[in-house]
């Protein structure tokens, strides 16, 4: 039987996850204001809830909550992205690292089951394929965090693998760049299978760098008129 509390914990997650989605993909852009009531109607949930993942992206620097105004949504820019995939770099390559001392701690069945699974889902994919990228994605990155069994690092990873942007940038990748990166996320479970921390550092540190210079390349064209996109990405 599902409790009250199962069921409030299920509608903070639909709230949260309606209103990454919505900002990511520009249906909010910066500057816009989030009113409860109507991001209530548009999840299908009370206000409460929404109330509640307001508070949480305004922790995670998404938005900001203004006393009797309501909550707006802040504009990300090329050096917000910059400083986070810096600090991915530095959390998730030390990660890995650590990782690697520990292999027996890595579920490799279930990580490559991930890898088989967005690989497959890619040349046809549609937007919620890429959805579901976007999403093993950040679990194939979390499942990794875990496997360190550092839990200040389990503190910090999902809040910063949570940013919204982080979670959609699958759709503004190439299926070159995807390719790339999944070429990546199986010679880090080959460094770890023989417990080679220089080598899944390296190639950790390497595949986010290429994610974010792809990134960049697509703001420059956006800059330049050369493809239309969300504007949330480009530079301020």
């Amino acid at each position: 039987m599902t409790t009250e509390v199962e069921v409030a914990r299920s509608a903070r997650a639909v709230a949260y996850e309606a209103l990454q989605r919505g900002i990511a993909s520009g249906q909010y852009p910066p500057g816009s204001w989030l009113r409860e009531e109507d991001v209530a109607t548009a999840a299908g949930v009370s206000r409460t809830p929404v109330r509640e993942a307001l508070h949480r992206l305004q922790a995670e620097g998404v938005v900001q909550i203004l006393h009797n105004r309501g909550a707006v949504v802040v504009g990300w820019t090329a050096q917000d992205l910059d400083d986070i995939y810096d600090l991915r770099v530095l959390l998730e390559g030390y990660g890995v690292r650590r990782v690697a001392q520990a292999p027996d701690n890595v579920d490799f069945v279930a990580l490559r089951a991930m890898c088989t699974e967005m690989e497959q889902l890619l040349p046809e994919a549609d937007e919620q394929d890429l959805q579901r990228i976007g999403q093993l994605c950040i679990d194939f990155h979390t499942m990794l965090a875990q496997a360190s069994q550092n839990r200040q690092l389990l503190a910090i990873i999902p809040t910063v693998l949570a940013t919204p942007f982080v979670r959609e940038a699958f759709h503004h990748h190439t299926p070159a760049d995807l390719e790339h990166a999944f070429a990546s996320h199986r010679e880090i479970l080959e460094a770890l299978e023989i417990g080679d921390g220089d080598w899944a550092e390296g190639v950790m540190r390497a595949h986010l760098r290429a994610g974010r210079h792809s990134l960049r390349e697509m703001e420059q064209e956006r800059r330049t008129g050369g493809i239309d996109g969300d504007p949330s990405l480009a530079s301020a």
